[in-house]
C-alpha cells in the first residue's frame, strides 16, 4: 500500500508559492465544501484574507461555527465568511442547498470541491450509495451542475476574470482497480464494494473527480457552451488531516493506529496541503497557457494522469452512471442541463 508520495518540503513546480501569494478576492464570491478543517479550511481562509466572500459548505453545524469563529480571528480584516449545512452524501439535501445559494447569491466566482471520506471502511449514504462515491463524487457532481447557472451567469459580468471549478483529487487515484468501469450502478452500490478496502474505494473516487472534470465539465459542458470557466483538479500531496483517524476505521485499532503513526511524521501540513489547489483557484498562469481540464501535483506543476483518467470511455460511463443514481433519488428535474 502506498499513501506516502513526496516528503512533506518538497514542492514542485511553482515552489516559491504561498498562501499570501493568493491573488485579490475583493468582490468576488468563492465556495468550498469541507472547508471546516484540514485542507479545506486552509483553502477558505486563504480566500477569506483575500478579502472574498466565503462560503463554507459542512456537514457539521458544530465544525461550522468552529470554523467561521477561527477565521475572523486569524483574519487580519474583517472577514466575510459564513457557514453553510450540506450533507453532500444526501442529494435532496445537496440539490436543496445548491438551488438556496443560487436564489441568495448575486455572483458565484470559485468553487472549490474539498470535502470527502478518506481512506475509511466502507458504509452506505442515505441514498444507498457507497458513502466514498456518494460524498466525494456524486454529491459534488449534483452540487456543481444546480450551481452552473450562477457560475455562468458570473462569467458573463464585466470586468470579472473567468470562473474557476477546483476538483480536489489525489495521486492515489492510480490505486483505483483496473476494473473500474462505472458501467452500472451495482459497482457503486453494495453488491460491488463491499468487499474493498478504503484505499481502493477512497481511490476510485479520485479517478472519479478528475474524470469528471475532464469528460463531464469540459467536454460536456463548458466547451459546448463556449463558457469563460475553468475546471481543473489538483494534488494536495500526502497531507496530515483528520481523515488520517479514519485508517483506524479502514483497518482495526491497531493496525490503522500503527499506519497512522509511520505515515504522518511524512506529511505535508494542511496549510503545505492547500497550496496547489489556491494555485489553481487564482493563478492568471492558468488562463495565460489556457490549462484547461487540467490536473496539478503542486502550483504550477501539470501532473500525468494514469491512462484511467484519460480515458473518455469511462469519463462517459462515469457521467451517465452518475445521472442514472441522481435521477433516480430525485426525479427526471433532479439535474440541469450542463450546456
Amino acid at each position: 500500500m502506498n499513501i506516502i508520495h513526496k516528503a512533506k518540503d518538497t514542492l514542485a513546480g511553482n515552489a516559491g508559492f504561498q498562501q499570501t501569494d493568493t491573488a485579490d478576492l475583493r468582490g468576488r464570491t468563492v465556495l468550498v465544501t469541507g472547508g471546516t478543517l484540514g485542507i479545506g479550511f486552509e483553502v477558505a481562509k486563504a480566500f477569506a484574507e483575500s478579502r472574498a466572500r466565503v462560503l463554507l459548505l459542512s456537514r457539521k453545524v458544530e465544525h461550522g461555527d468552529d470554523a467561521v469563529s477561527q477565521i475572523k480571528k486569524l483574519v487580519s480584516e474583517g472577514a466575510d465568511v459564513h457557514f453553510v449545512e450540506c450533507d453532500l452524501g444526501n442529494l435532496a439535501t445537496v440539490k436543496q442547498v445548491a438551488d438556496k445559494i443560487d436564489r441568495e447569491e448575486d455572483r458565484l466566482d470559485i468553487v472549490v470541491a474539498d470535502a470527502g471520506v478518506g481512506v475509511n471502511a466502507f458504509a452506505l449514504s442515505s441514498d444507498g450509495i457507497d458513502r466514498h462515491f456518494a460524498v466525494n463524487h456524486l454529491g459534488h457532481f449534483l452540487l456543481i451542475n444546480r450551481l452552473l447557472p450562477l457560475i455562468r451567469s458570473t462569467s458573463k459580468m464585466p470586468s470579472t476574470p473567468p470562473p474557476r471549478i477546483v476538483s480536489i483529487a489525489s495521486e492515489l487515484h492510480r490505486q483505483a482497480p483496473s476494473s473500474t468501469r462505472f458501467a452500472i450502478k451495482d459497482e457503486v452500490m453494495e453488491q460491488g464494494s463491499a468487499d474493498m478496502s478504503g484505499l481502493t474505494l477512497y481511490a476510485r473516487t479520485k479517478l472519479a473527480n478528475i474524470l469528471f472534470t475532464k469528460f463531464t465539465l469540459v467536454e460536456r459542458a463548458i466547451r459546448p457552451s463556449g463558457d469563460r470557466i475553468y475546471a481543473l483538479a489538483t494534488h494536495p500531496g500526502a497531507v496530515h488531516t483528520g481523515q488520517q483517524d479514519q485508517f483506524k476505521e479502514a483497518y482495526g485499532q491497531l493496525f490503522g493506529q500503527l499506519l497512522k503513526a509511520v505515515t504522518v511524521p511524512f506529511m505535508r501540513n494542511p496549510e503545505q496541503g492547500s497550496l496547489s489547489t489556491l494555485w489553481a483557484a487564482t493563478s492568471d498562469g492558468v488562463e495565460k497557457n489556457g490549462w484547461q481540464g487540467c490536473y496539478f501535483t503542486d502550483p504550477g506543476q501539470l501532473g500525468k494522469e494514469s491512462n484511467q483518467a484519460h480515458d473518455a470511455q469511462l469519463g462517459e460511463n462515469l457521467h451517465n452512471l452518475s445521472e442514472q443514481l441522481v435521477r433516480e433519488k430525485l426525479g427526471p428535474d433532479g439535474l440541469l442541463p450542463w450546456h
